[in-house]
């Protein structure tokens, strides 16, 4: 961890996000308490966990290959921390069946670990951590094991459960979509430390680093070389034969710096109408047409290029004629650009 520090909001869904081996286990294990910080503190309501070891925090962790005992029923993985506790069976009981309510299987109780699909012992694994009324439960990519169709579906499931618990959920995932989906609050971490926290739609619309807006969605990534026409208006050139309409106010673009430009697929239009001033352009050959329905896509070449950009296709109808070797022109409104520094850091909107 290099120098990590964030507050979660109580009752809200917080997710931490980023690339394999970039620390996110290593942070939700030093919250458990199973890994000890070497400075700093973490505090729950203002208390000190330090020297709190990790059956006594107010906290529960959801592995990503779940851990549930396949020699007991679903009603005795649920009750077990709540016997290991030593409560009475009359309140094991009555707290099983309103948790297990809760998540949506009121009548799973009798049922073998076997018996369950992949989705339902999902549940029961957040079901036996969230009867023992934690004040965070921790996630570290429970979803990682489901096959695609199940992750999506539990998306929903996870957002809508934890928004009718009530209790804070702590989740990391180095997938995008789950994080954008369920989440109210994204920290976006490399190398030990957090690059950006935020809302989805801040994360999304506007990174503050280049590696949050490729990390964060899908972009197109344009090497540019800044400089200022004859009007005063600052230019990036790409390949040597493309001119990019940018803007320099409020961030340090040096002339001849290179830069980075980011222009997401659904921004680019397909044979833009209009001026300079309204759109950057540029003639491209097309590489390939994927199609996926309402995902589908455009692979296209710049003209002098080996680079590989993504157009999303709208759902008209319009371009159906498009085929791979066409030559067509693309282009997008600088509003919808992002520009960084070279050092990757440091931004400049588009336009």
């Amino acid at each position: 961890m290099d120098d990590v520090s964030f507050d979660v909001e109580d009752g809200k869904f917080f997710s931490i996000l980023g690339p394999s081996g970039c620390g996110k286990t290593t942070l939700l294990r030093m919250i458990a308490g199973f890994i000890r910080q070497d400075e700093g503190t973490i505090l729950f309501n203002g208390e000190d966990m330090s020297a709190v070891p990790p059956n006594r925090r107010p906290v529960n962790l959801v592995f990503q290959n779940l851990a549930l005992f396949p020699m007991m029923d679903v009603f005795e993985n649920v009750a077990f921390g709540l016997r290991r506790r030593g409560e009475k069976d009359a309140a094991v009981t009555r707290k099983v069946h309103d948790m297990l309510g809760r998540v949506g299987l009121p009548d799973a109780g009798k049922k073998r670990i076997g018996q369950l699909s992949g989705g339902q012992k999902q549940r029961i694994a957040i079901a036996r951590c969230l009867v023992l009324d934690p004040a965070v439960l921790l996630l570290d990519e429970p979803l990682g094991a489901l096959d695609a169709k199940l992750r999506e579906h539990m998306k929903v499931e996870l957002k809508t459960l934890q928004a009718n618990v009530g209790t804070t959920f702590v989740y990391i995932t180095h997938d995008q979509s789950e994080a954008m989906v369920m989440s109210d609050t994204v920290a976006v971490m490399n190398r030990g430390a957090f690059e950006q926290t935020g809302s989805p739609q801040e994360l999304y619309h506007r990174p503050r680093s280049s590696f949050v807006a490729q990390f964060v969605g899908n972009n197109n990534r344009f090497s540019v070389t800044p400089a200022r026409d004859e009007k005063g208006l600052v230019r990036g050139r790409y390949a040597g034969r493309f001119d990019f309409l940018l803007d320099a106010a409020g961030c340090d673009l040096g002339e001849g710096d290179p830069c980075e430009l980011f222009v997401r697929p659904e921004a680019m239009v397909i044979e833009p109408e209009g001026g300079a001033e309204r759109f950057n352009r540029m003639a491209v050959q097309v590489r390939a047409v994927l199609f996926d329905g309402g995902n589908s896509r455009l692979l296209v070449t710049p003209e002098g290029t080996d680079d590989e950009i993504v157009v999303m296709l709208p759902q008209t109808g319009l371009y159906d004629h498009i085929r791979a070797g066409d030559r067509i022109t693309v282009g997008w409104n600088p509003d919808l650009s992002l520009c960084f520094a070279g050092n990757g850091g440091v931004l400049c909107d588009g336009r």
